[in-house]
This record gives C-alpha cells, sequence and structure tokens, in this order.
C-alpha cells in the first residue's frame, strides 16, 4: 500500500481572509493544488484534495475549523487515514522570520501560533513535522493582530509562488529522503528577497 502524508496547511476561511499573511499555508496548499491540477472539495472539517508523487500520496486539508480550533480538524483527519505522526506535516506563518524564509522543524514548541497549540493539544504531542514560512513582523507595538490579519503587499503577492514551489518540495523529499536530508536542503535555502516597495 502506498505512504500517505497528511499536509495541513493553516489559515482561516472566507473570502475576507483569502490573501492576509495568516492564510500562508492554504495560500501554497492552493499552489500545490493548482499545480496538480486538482480541485479542493468540501469535507468533514475542511476542503480536502489528494496528489500523488513517486507512489506516495498526500491528503492536502486546509481545515474549516478557524485557526485556533485547527486540532480539530487534525486529528479527526489523522484518525480518518490511520496515520502515525511522522506522516502528519504541518505548515503554517511565523511572525518570528523574516518574509519569505522557510524553516522545517520534525518537532518543538507552538511558538505562541494558535493553530499549532491547539493541534499539539489534541494529539497529545508536540511531535510531528511543522514548515514555517516567514512573513515578518514590521508593525508596531500593539498591532500585532491587524499584521497577521493584513493583506500580503503586492511585492510579497509576487513571491508566494516561489514560497510554494520550495514548501511543496521540502514535503515531497520529506516523504522519500526522510525529515533530516528534507530539513538540510529546505533549511538551508537563500530565501527570496526582502520585498521593496515599488
Amino acid at each position: 500500500m502506498a505512504a500517505t502524508y497528511l499536509v495541513v496547511g493553516l489559515g482561516n476561511i472566507g473570502a475576507e481572509y483569502a490573501n492576509t499573511r495568516h492564510n500562508m499555508g492554504f495560500m501554497i496548499l492552493d499552489a500545490w493544488a493548482q499545480a496538480s491540477n486538482v480541485l479542493f472539495k468540501t469535507d468533514r472539517y475542511g476542503a480536502v484534495a489528494e496528489v500523488s508523487f513517486k507512489g506516495r500520496w498526500f491528503v492536502l486539508l486546509k481545515p474549516s475549523t478557524y485557526m485556533n480550533l485547527s486540532g480539530n480538524a487534525v486529528r479527526y483527519w489523522m484518525r480518518q487515514l490511520n496515520l502515525p505522526l511522522e506522516n502528519l506535516v504541518v505548515i503554517s506563518d511565523d511572525l518570528n522570520l523574516p518574509f519569505g524564509t522557510i524553516r522545517m522543524r520534525a518537532g518543538g514548541s507552538a511558538g505562541g501560533h494558535n493553530g499549532l497549540e491547539h493541534i499539539a493539544q489534541c494529539l497529545e504531542s508536540q511531535e510531528w513535522a511543522r514548515i514555517r514560512v516567514g512573513i515578518g513582523n514590521d508593525f508596531s507595538r500593539g498591532g500585532q493582530i491587524d499584521f497577521v490579519l493584513g493583506d500580503l503587499s503586492a511585492p510579497e503577492k509576487e513571491q508566494i509562488q516561489d514560497i510554494s514551489a520550495k514548501v511543496i518540495q521540502g514535503v515531497k523529499d520529506l516523504s522519500t529522503v526522510g525529515i533530516a536530508r528534507a530539513m538540510n536542503t529546505l533549511n538551508t535555502r537563500k530565501k527570496p528577497a526582502e520585498p521593496t516597495e515599488s
């Protein structure tokens, strides 16, 4: 039987959130589905699409639970697919990294991210792969919520395709050569140039 992986992109449902920094996970899965010519279908706890690569299946999940309840969707689909934790990959935005910087980790803390925190609670473990995509922290004191729920700038949007391609390749590498080698490749790649206002 082909190995199956659950790849979760974190975000908030609704058109008003579609282009916001907090929806980086959704954007990357949308790019993967588009590149693979597959469509998301509404299912239990989220929108789901399936793509294959070298005999492996990737179930792409965009939770419909809103960010701070993402764990409900992840727990349901992990049980539904009967997967071990090592076959879970979660993609999220990260305020602590410069825009476009990508970091894969085999486990670790949620780093203040509500979605990651809830997933850890629901799975009762931190030992699952996560890919954090930097959105920067260019906001004044007290402006964090407005920043993460704000729309990407035009220069930032131009980088999404490149960022998505690197993350997608990172997940594929994880499935074929293991997370240690995937991390070595993905985490050392040069990040995209800082966006400049035109």
